[in-house]
């Protein structure tokens, strides 16, 4: 069943709509039409009681704010790109640099996706909206006319979908993320979570937190979840990877091909167990290191590493690093793409 209702208006006079899809297993999620934003996902834990996993905002105001970006669609590409710059048909194109401290543009800042407004289309049938936006080119800096469309459907299994669909008129670059925070516990700090990922090699970074091109092996690194373990454990292993960037903020090399399980993410008090599974190469994992900004659902007064970050995508600055699959899309092909969150109760 899907329901909507005001979720208030933009400082700019826009009118925001809250979607509320929910199955017949108590299970709901909540989107906006503005960013595209996922705003709740309730899942019922062990004891049948329901749980708001995802970090987020109770007033349309905060998300107009949002430093984390809670719940956002990423776009037009995800992630850093070195310098703000990369070359594209024997074109220098310069983006932004948005991120002072590195130097880098992040997200395609400073004008992001999660602060614009998209069209909705709602599907009863299938238990689905999709969001569209359209792009000019030369938006964000990126090349091309960019048209893009993102659904959400929650099924009668407990699963969240997000499709990723769109095209250009000219060849650019397009990675497309969600940026949502998981809590499965619904509050409290995630790091007790358990996480497993299915990835025998990440890709470190440099100082300014761009990888160097290399793709590493997780054995004895704190990037190591082939076997379950707490994202405090592996935290608390340090090293020069942890220092540079305050915490796990990484890139993770999936195993296998299309639609695939590549994490297992599991709350340590609610039982709530969450399935990653994408068509996407990389997974950027993101320990909430910095969390800040305005309270969020209920008043909470969110702290550091309250949430863990989950992004399928291409990997950082890969536009710039041959060695890593091209997020190049090429004039009036396709793009498309999947990810999905699968919650079950952990054994």
């Amino acid at each position: 069943m899907i329901t909507s209702q005001s979720f208030g208006i933009t400082k700019d006079g826009h009118e925001v709509t809250a979607f509320t899809i929910t199955n017949h297993k108590g299970a709901k999620l909540v989107v906006l039409d503005y960013g595209a934003v996922m705003k709740d996902v309730v899942i019922p834990d062990r004891s049948g009681n329901p749980v708001d996993v995802a970090l987020g905002y109770d007033e349309l105001t905060d998300y107009e704010e949002n430093p984390p970006r809670f719940g956002a669609v990423i776009g037009r590409s995800a992630n850093r790109i070195a310098g703000g710059k990369f070359t594209l048909n024997g074109q220098e194109i310069q983006l932004a640099v948005n991120e002072t401290k590195t130097g880098n543009n992040i997200h395609s800042g400073p004008d992001f996706y999660e602060h614009r407004m998209y069209r909705a289309s709602v599907n009863e049938k299938n238990n689905c909206i999709s969001f569209t936006l359209n792009t000019p080119d030369g938006d964000q800096g990126f090349p091309g006319a960019f048209d893009l469309t993102v659904t959400y459907m929650l099924t009668e299994e407990n699963k969240v979908k997000i499709h990723y669909e769109g095209k250009s008129d000219k060849d650019t670059v397009v990675n497309i993320t969600n940026h949502a925070y998981w809590n499965l516990n619904g509050s409290g700090t995630a790091m007790n979570h358990l996480l497993q990922i299915r990835a025998e090699n990440y890709t470190p970074v440099d100082e300014h937190f761009i990888p160097t091109g290399e793709l590493a092996s997780v054995e004895n690194t704190p990037f190591d979840f082939r076997e379950p373990r707490t994202l405090a454990e592996n935290t608390a292993v340090g090293g020069e990877q942890i220092g540079f960037t305050g915490g796990i903020d990484h890139n993770f090399v999936l195993e296998g091909d299309g639609l695939r399980c590549v994490a297992v993410l599991t709350g340590d008090q609610s039982g709530i167990a969450m399935t990653v599974l994408t068509d996407q190469p990389g997974m950027q994992v993101y320990t909430g290191n910095f969390i800040r900004g305005p309270k969020g659902k209920g008043g909470t007064e969110y702290a550091p590493r309250d949430g863990v970050a989950l992004e399928t995508q291409h990997f950082p600055n890969s536009i710039n690093t041959p060695a890593f699959a091209s997020p190049v899309l090429r004039a009036g092909e396709r793009y498309s793409t999947t990810t999905c969150y699968a919650f079950d109760i952990a054994d």
